[in-house]
Parts: C-alpha cells; sequence; structure tokens
C-alpha cells in the first residue's frame, strides 16, 4: 500500500476532532473520503500532509512513517497537497505560481509545466496573467496544476468542485480521472458525493470524526444509506 493510516486522533484544543482514524490508499487508486461538514475530511488531508500533528496513532508513506515529518518535507516524499479554498497566490502570474510547486527541485521545470499547459489549456492561454484574476474554475486548475509541479506520487485533493458551476466541475473531474490514469495516486475530499463515487475506487464514510463505513466505489454508490445521507433523491 502506498498510504497507510491507522488509529490517528487529532483534537483542537480539548476537542477531539479525528477519533481514531484508519484507512489506506494503494497505489493507482481514486480513493474518495465522504462526510458531512465537522466529520473530519479536511483535518484527515491536513494531517497527513503535516499541517496538523496527531496526538495518537501512525502514517505511513510508501512504508515511511511520517506523521512527525514537516510538512514542507512532504513535496520532496511525493505528496501534493490542493486544500479548500484553491491557496493560490493572487498577485503572482500564473506561471510563478507554477513555479512555486516546483520551488524543492533544481532540475529542469519545463517538462513539467507543459504537462500542466496540457492538462488546463486555459493556464497557458493566461500565464502572464495574476492569479487573483481568474475565475474560480481557472484557479482550481491552477491550485491542482501547481501541486504537479511537484510530481506527486500522492494527490490529496479537498472539495475541488466547491463554488464550481457544473460544466466545470465536469471538467475538473475529467482531468483528475485523467491524472490518476498517468500514475499519480488520488485520495479525495468532495462534498459532491455520486461525482466522486463514480470517479472512485473506493472509499470511506467519516462521521464525527471517526470512519463509520467502507467500501468499494460502486457498492457504496448504490448504498441505500448513503444515497439518503449524501446523494438525495435521483442525484446519483
Amino acid at each position: 500500500m502506498l498510504l497507510h493510516v491507522e488509529d490517528v486522533r487529532v483534537a483542537y484544543g480539548g476537542i477531539e476532532a479525528l477519533r481514531g482514524v484508519s484507512f489506506d490508499v494503494d497505489e493507482g487508486e481514486i480513493v474518495t473520503l465522504l462526510g458531512a461538514n465537522g466529520a473530519g475530511k479536511t483535518t484527515t488531508l491536513r494531517t497527513i500532509s503535516g499541517l496538523l500533528r496527531p496526538r495518537a496513532g501512525t502514517i505511513s508513506f510508501d512504508g515511511q512513517r511520517i506523521d512527525t515529518v514537516p510538512a514542507h518535507m512532504m513535496v520532496r516524499l511525493g505528496i501534493g497537497h490542493v486544500p479548500e479554498g484553491r491557496r493560490i497566490f493572487p498577485r503572482m502570474s500564473v506561471r510563478e505560481n507554477l513555479m512555486m510547486g516546483a520551488y524543492h527541485r533544481g532540475d529542469d521545470t519545463e517538462a513539467d509545466a507543459d504537462r500542466v499547459f496540457e492538462l488546463f489549456p486555459v493556464l497557458l492561454e493566461r500565464q502572464g496573467q495574476d492569479g487573483g484574476t481568474l475565475s474560480g474554475g481557472e484557479q482550481q486548475m491552477l491550485a491542482i496544476g501547481r501541486a504537479l509541479m511537484g510530481r506527486p506520487r500522492l494527490l490529496l485533493l479537498d472539495e475541488p468542485s466547491m463554488g464550481l458551476a457544473p460544466m466545470i466541475v465536469t471538467r475538473i473531474f475529467d482531468i483528475i480521472r485523467e491524472i490518476n490514469q498517468q500514475g499519480t495516486t488520488v485520495l479525495l475530499v468532495e462534498q459532491n458525493a455520486a461525482q466522486a463515487l463514480r470517479l472512485a475506487t473506493r472509499g470511506y464514510v467519516l462521521e464525527t470524526g471517526e470512519v463509520v463505513m467502507s467500501d468499494d466505489a460502486s457498492k457504496l454508490l448504490a448504498d441505500d444509506r448513503i444515497r439518503e445521507a449524501y446523494l438525495g433523491e435521483g442525484a446519483a
């Protein structure tokens, strides 16, 4: 397995946000974490990427324990994180934003930039524009592209469809599938449960900081409990 999360507990002050979360992600998969707001999905991604420290439990990446590794080292290990809200640099150009994703590398980055521009042709057209002038969908593409510049083996995606028009959402999910097919493993947090489960290999359901269900994505998509709680009538 590529990622192994075991009995991880995270607290904000006295409030426990993750209560013994355990799950695996195998190389080549797309795995989705589902759950309502406050279930612990974003906390899980932030803990994997080193932005939060677990009070208990272990996280291993490619057999190496990483729960004590500083966040800035995660990119070097092969973990890219696209945070909720995109967090691009609004006063830096599109190209400068992309190059920030490759800050740790001393080699030629042009081939990686070319790959990003192939995935997101609109970024090539706008490469001289400030990131803050892009539309929401374009900013999401830029955030994903910036993470890809680090050549991640594992890409953590937090709510990539949030606030985007349906047509743009479809395009973003198509690109996530393409990125995966090109060899990048994906761990996806997404409120759009139907889209996420159609894209993913497997899924885990979090409730109040605990994993309460896990299965193949197709089985979760057909499960009446999931349909009622996360898909709504006729959503699947």
